[in-house]
């Protein structure tokens, strides 16, 4: 149950937020990407905008700067990123996430997971998803199927977005 300050929070804050959206496979392209497609969807039908998207390879000297670059841009409000979250060799996306973040917002790793278990089992215990603050601005980093994109968006990212900009912000 939402407290009354929470309550009071979510409504002072900013209705529409401007995200990055970024892919990390090694196969997919504009055309295959669900995962990032159904991102920006859902982001413009709650009201938000993605005025970047970009697919990048699962390298870390690529996701690096081009996460450093989009928390830069001063048109971005938050940065959500799909793929590269598991535990085989070539995911890298949690870990250039995690050296990134100034704060991490452990509750949504946890809460995915648990979310994610509902749905999956135990295989939830595989996901490296993560979230947090770098300066004035959010990164949610979330695994690549449709599936765990819409959980995410759906019970985590969407309820909180323009809450967690309007605490950055304030």
């Amino acid at each position: 149950m939402a407290t009354a300050s929470h309550k009071q929070h979510k409504e002072q804050a900013k209705q529409q937020v401007a995200c990055g959206v970024i892919t990390v496979s090694d196969t997919r392209t504009e055309e295959n990407d669900t995962s990032g497609r159904l991102i920006r969807e859902m982001l413009h039908a709650a009201g938000h905008g993605a005025p970047a998207y970009h697919i990048i390879k699962d390298d870390p000297n690529l996701i690096g700067p081009l996460l450093e670059r989009l928390l830069k841009e001063s048109g971005i409000e938050a940065v959500i990123i799909n793929g590269g979250t598991g535990v085989a060799q070539r995911d890298m996306t949690y870990d250039v996430v995690e050296r990134t973040l100034d704060k991490e917002l452990p509750g949504f790793g946890e809460l995915f997971r648990m979310f994610s278990y509902e749905e999956i089992g135990s295989a939830a215990m595989l996901s490296r998803a993560v979230a947090g603050t770098c300066g004035n601005k959010a990164v949610f980093s979330v695994p690549g199927s449709s599936g765990a994109v819409r959980l995410a968006m759906e019970k985590l990212i969407l309820p909180e977005l323009p809450h967690i900009v309007y605490e950055l912000n304030k």
